[in-house]
């Protein structure tokens, strides 16, 4: 199993209206993110950052198929207009994981 985390930079006078969205994530992009076999996921807020983690067991798989998915793709431009750079097809940028207390 694979952790992942990453750190989003959102638009300083978007906050409201990206967490609004968060609040209501589309029922089809959740199934896909489930289909993707990504697991555990949370968005975390700090300021004008977005903090996500999420486990999957093939990290690279799921960014993949999450990538070939409509839905996923009307997402990703839909939140572009809320972060400072827009997520790549190829998923976020992951944070390295530099210590771990089970």
């Amino acid at each position: 199993m694979t952790r992942a985390a990453f750190v989003l930079e959102i638009k300083p006078d978007k906050v409201a209206q990206y967490v609004e969205a968060h609040a209501h994530v589309w029922p089809e992009l959740c199934a896909a993110i489930t289909a993707a076999g990504i697991r555990n996921y949370s968005i975390f807020l700090h300021g004008n950052q977005a903090f996500g983690y999420l486990e999957c067991d093939d990290l690279d798989g799921a960014f993949a198929y999450l990538a070939r998915q409509e839905v996923n793709q009307r997402w990703q431009d839909a939140m572009a207009e809320l972060l400072d750079a827009r997520v790549a097809d190829a998923g976020p940028t992951l944070l390295q994981q530099i210590f771990r207390l089970d």
